[in-house]
């Protein structure tokens, strides 16, 4: 099988888009290094019950191992930046062995489900890159609102 090289010339996202992609990522990285500072101490409700943000938690786990897949391939220089993120949540929750194999599959879907889909940077490449750092963005400022301060 013959894989698609890049183009030669290939046209990058335009100023805006550029900007709006580097404030979302400094945002995920900001909020990402606070958002769950204080959480091991309410990670547990009751004994043994997920806390009550783990679903946005596993859908922020596949957005990191998507980005890990894609920032890279689309040229970014962060080649461990989202797997580190992503072990700064599982250094920060604390969870148990069945909850941290659940967060790590999700990362690993993430990253799978984009490499299956994305061999070399297209223009689609990007836009996904793009809307996965603002949808982390706002999932991380969105998780640090609700569960930031109890």
């Amino acid at each position: 099988m013959t894989a698609f090289l890049p183009s030669p010339l290939r046209l990058g996202p335009s100023p805006h888009a550029a900007r709006v992609a580097l404030g979302a990522a400094l945002a995920l990285g900001l909020v990402l290094g606070l958002t769950l500072a204080g959480a091991p101490a309410r990670a547990q409700t009751t004994e043994g019950a997920p806390p009550p943000y783990e679903g946005d938690l596993l859908r922020l786990s596949e957005i990191l191992g998507a980005l890990h897949y894609i920032r890279p391939l689309c040229g970014a220089v962060e080649p461990t930046r989202w797997r580190d993120e992503m072990a700064g949540i599982l250094n920060s929750e604390h969870p148990s062995d069945g909850r941290r194999s659940q967060l790590i599959a999700a990362f690993n879907r993430g990253y799978e489900s984009y490499k299956q889909v994305y061999r070399s940077c297209t223009p689609s490449a990007e836009l996904a890159s793009q809307r996965y750092l603002e949808a982390g963005a706002k999932l991380s400022r969105d998780i640090a609102a609700r569960y930031g301060s109890n």
